[in-house]
């Protein structure tokens, strides 16, 4: 069975892994090297974490290496990449200077021609307090976005996410009902957060959604003592995981089938279920 859209019925797709340091020269060939065992591997798309070419953390601040868009060495040197190798490459996220002088974290899809197929800002900010004396601040210095992006594929559509978003189940309900086959949620996920719900949350978004997951996560500490939980993970549309990066430098590669998001949706057909209703106040009172 293919995809009704393009004929495509399979992708291997990989997860890149890494532990981004502030030297963002490093961090590009670390991942070049990584993206390329893909390549030899067959991928047809890999996919990279948040904020992969450079992070450090200050107490609650999070401090992305930045640049101009059109300046921006990772997203230069990923396009080259993507014509030399034909490969589609996900850039997690890139910390991007506004003309405002703002910091975007914005995902890019890059096509196989090295052609930028999409762009995305991410919507919501990881304001939290952890306890433990973990508390994050991420409006302090990066801008948020404010539009959800569906990109298209020779796979069908993707939809675009980033991190914190993967909390906010509204956005792949939406991204899902628009025409999204496949949900991608790259992420510097916290260690402690991570523990609890990575794995879970992911899952749900594949299995509610009745789409592969593909979530790319940084693992280890970063500059500033943060701690990233790693577990890239890749799921299936009924919420089976096809690969986990663990916690160390490297690669994970899963082949998707995808006949079997029309079968997993055929069997559970949630995304065609949804009715209004409104929320009542009412309370009863004992006689």
């Amino acid at each position: 069975m293919t995809n009704p859209v393009n004929g495509a019925s399979t992708l291997r797709v990989a997860c890149v892994q890494t532990c981004a340091t502030p030297d963002i020269t490093e961090n590009i060939q670390r991942t070049l090297a990584l993206i390329r065992e893909t390549v030899a591997d067959g991928v047809q798309l890999a996919c990279l974490p948040e904020y992969f070419s450079g992070l450090t953390t200050d107490g609650a601040r999070i401090n992305p290496v930045a640049y101009p868009e059109e300046k921006h060495p990772a997203l230069q040197t990923l396009r080259d990449e993507a014509i030399a190798s034909g490969v589609w490459i996900l850039l997690g996220s890139l910390g991007v200077l506004s003309s405002d002088g703002r910091v975007l974290n914005r995902s890019y899809l890059i096509d196989g021609s090295g052609n930028i197929a999409a762009r995305y800002d991410k919507i919501h900010m990881f304001d939290v307090d952890l306890g433990e004396g973990k508390t994050y601040q991420e409006s302090a210095t990066i801008a948020p976005g404010n539009q959800a992006v569906l990109a298209e594929t020779p796979w069908g559509g993707l939809g675009l996410s980033i991190c914190y978003d993967l909390r906010f189940a509204g956005l792949y309900r939406t991204l899902a009902q628009g025409g999204a086959r496949i949900l991608a949620v790259p992420a510097a996920f916290t260690k402690l957060t991570g523990e609890a719900h990575w794995h879970v949350l992911n899952r749900a978004r594949a299995i509610e959604n009745g789409c592969f997951v593909i979530a790319p996560c940084q693992y280890g500490t970063l500059d500033g003592g943060a701690q990233c939980f790693g577990h890239s993970l890749i799921i299936d549309p009924w919420g089976k995981v096809l690969a986990d990066g663990g916690t160390s430098e490297g690669i994970v590669v899963a082949d998707l089938d995808l006949a079997e998001i029309d079968k997993a949706r055929g069997r559970i057909p949630a995304l065609t279920h949804d009715r209004e209703f409104t929320l009542s106040n009412h309370v009863e009172v004992a006689q």
